[in-house]
């Protein structure tokens, strides 16, 4: 389940403000909020525009409270890079786990001397 790089920042923020309260119902605006926070100014539009595409790749779910929407994540940050790391694997190795390492140790190696 490839994720673009707005989508994996959205899902960052999500789990960032997750660990700091498991709890919290988490908005649009909350992501909104904290991209901001952090330096990346994002309309509300655009974030919900992929909070939705999210949703519909079934990596956020979405629930309503009273008026409001929230979001939370349906895996979170490890499951998500296995999952992700499953992917690579198949797609690049035929899910040959080993020549995926092979490759990383190869490539992090030369990546390193340049």
């Amino acid at each position: 389940m490839a994720c673009g790089f707005l989508e994996m920042e959205i899902l960052n923020t999500i789990w960032t403000l997750n660990s700091q309260n498991e709890d919290k119902d988490i908005s649009i605006q909350d992501v909104v909020d904290e991209l901001s926070s952090n330096g990346v100014e994002r309309a509300y539009t655009t974030i919900k525009t992929v909070m939705d595409r999210l949703v519909s790749k079934s990596i956020l779910v979405r629930y309503k409270t009273g008026k409001k929407f929230f979001y939370k994540a349906t895996m979170d940050k490890r499951e998500m890079a296995l999952d992700m790391m499953r992917e690579f694997t198949n797609n690049f190795f035929g899910g040959d786990v080993s020549k995926m390492v092979r490759f990383v140790e190869r490539e992090t190696v030369e990546y390193l001397v340049k």
